[in-house]
């Protein structure tokens, strides 16, 4: 009998081997397939029990054809628009659809910290001296940066120590694994759709391997917490190395920030807002944060500004009450509608200013909080919703999202009841509409 030539042996080894591992790969691409299926075709839920922490938001549409499918025609696109096929296939070796990502992306907390606690933990005294220290560490950097972006340099860190805890917690998942898991079967697929192919011209530019392409399970990256898009806008070369690192340069990031901040309309020199009091027969209905006067105007309709103004006479603000009529009361700026660019959060916005604060030395909120209120749970939001509705105050979907709209309706309530129309839901506002 014959001897199997060496060369035939060996490529039959390599062909089981490869026949193997595609074998391996089919099974874990239809496993995960099936895992995206299940997860999205999980019927919402809505409950007000304390035994129920989360909520399905709106359904994604089950994808008409498999992953493998999908990324095929993907791959398709990427080509045509410049890229090339080693980056691409470099990128999605091994990609299958990630449930963990499409379980966060179809669920929502059913509650939420009050916002006195948000704050009181994004000043904590931890952060605040991380914060210290990081100013010391960073203080050349920072101060070139400053100088070409006109970013203080305490709001530029603050916002490093809100998005990553100054670089400690960037996220581990792949950002091309978690995009393209939401361009297949999220709730946003042109959003992550468009995300990812940025994120290919990320790697096809070079600044960072696809393997240290890390970040959260919605696809921000690094210390700063971009996306992809914005990344490419905004992300800088600050260290000079030749990339732009926002991942392991500290430089880099701050830098990076700094420039978004600035493209963000901030202005230098300038406060983000400061803790003002209100007169006794104050109009709460002009607590709208759409709502813009001069610092002086404010003055005339009651608002008591303790901090030197006069530079800032003729500055539009806004007056914000996080906690309503009955909680601290706050005169915001330009710069604080250039941090809700970074984050379209009020409470996140107004964490980094109040950090900024404490990071040059400034005290905290000195009005009291109304610790004796419960926010709303999501269920009770969309209650609230309802019942407004129902009484032709048309707050707009019934979301649970606590928007322009809604607010207006609450205030308009309010307003029927004669309660001070602040725009705040509360429980006794929920109870009495019901």
């Amino acid at each position: 009998m014959n001897q199997p030539h060496p060369i035939n042996a060996f490529s039959r080894t390599l062909l089981l081997s490869l026949s193997v591992l595609l074998s391996a790969c089919a099974e874990q691409s239809t496993a995960d397939d099936a895992a995206v299926s299940a997860i999205i075709s999980k019927p919402a839920v809505l409950s007000s029990s304390t035994s129920q922490t989360t909520v399905q938001a709106p359904e994604a549409e089950q994808p008409a054809i498999s992953f493998a499918e999908w990324r095929d025609q993907f791959r398709s696109e990427a080509l045509s628009q410049g890229i090339s096929a080693q980056t691409f296939d470099l990128a999605f070796a091994g990609v299958t659809p990630d449930p963990s990502v499409l379980r966060a992306d179809t669920s929502q907390p059913e509650f939420t910290r009050p916002v006195w606690e948000y704050l009181e933990s994004a000043t904590s005294a931890s952060r605040v001296r991380n914060g210290l220290s990081k100013l010391q560490q960073e203080q050349t950097s920072l101060a070139s940066i400053q100088q070409q972006y006109g970013v203080q340099s305490a709001y530029l860190v603050a916002i490093w120590g809100m998005e990553s805890s100054y670089g400690q917690f960037m996220g581990t998942q792949s950002v091309i694994r978690s995009l393209a898991t939401l361009a297949y079967a999220g709730r946003r697929q042109q959003f992550a759709h468009t995300q990812l192919l940025a994120a290919l011209g990320i790697l096809q530019n070079g600044d960072i391997a696809a393997q240290n392409m890390r970040g959260s399970w919605a696809g921000a990256m690094g210390q700063t917490q971009f996306i992809p898009t914005t990344y490419n806008s905004h992300a800088v070369d600050f260290d000079g190395d030749g990339r732009r690192d926002i991942w392991n340069s500290s430089a880099d990031a701050l830098a990076s920030a700094a420039h978004y901040l600035q493209a963000s309309g901030w202005q230098t020199g300038m406060p983000w807002g400061f803790e003002v009091k209100l007169g006794s027969n104050f109009d709460y209905a002009n607590a709208d944060p759409d709502s813009r006067h001069t610092l002086a105007q404010w003055q005339t309709l009651g608002v008591q500004i303790s901090d030197p103004v006069s530079q800032l006479a003729n500055q539009p603000a806004s007056l914000i009450l996080p906690a309503g009529h009955r909680g601290p009361a706050f005169l915001v700026l330009g710069n604080f509608r250039a941090i809700l660019k970074y984050n379209n959060s009020t409470s996140y916005a107004l964490a980094v200013g109040l950090l900024g604060d404490r990071l040059q030395g400034r005290e905290g909120v000195r009005a009291a909080w109304p610790l004796d209120e419960k926010p709303l749970s999501r269920s009770q939001r969309i209650a609230l919703q309802d019942a407004l509705s129902a009484r032709g105050f048309n707050p707009g979907p019934a979301d649970g999202i606590i928007g322009a709209n809604t607010r207006k309706a609450v205030r308009a309530f309010q307003q029927s009841l004669g309660w001070p129309a602040d725009g705040h839901p509360t429980l006794q506002l929920l109870q009495q509409l019901q």
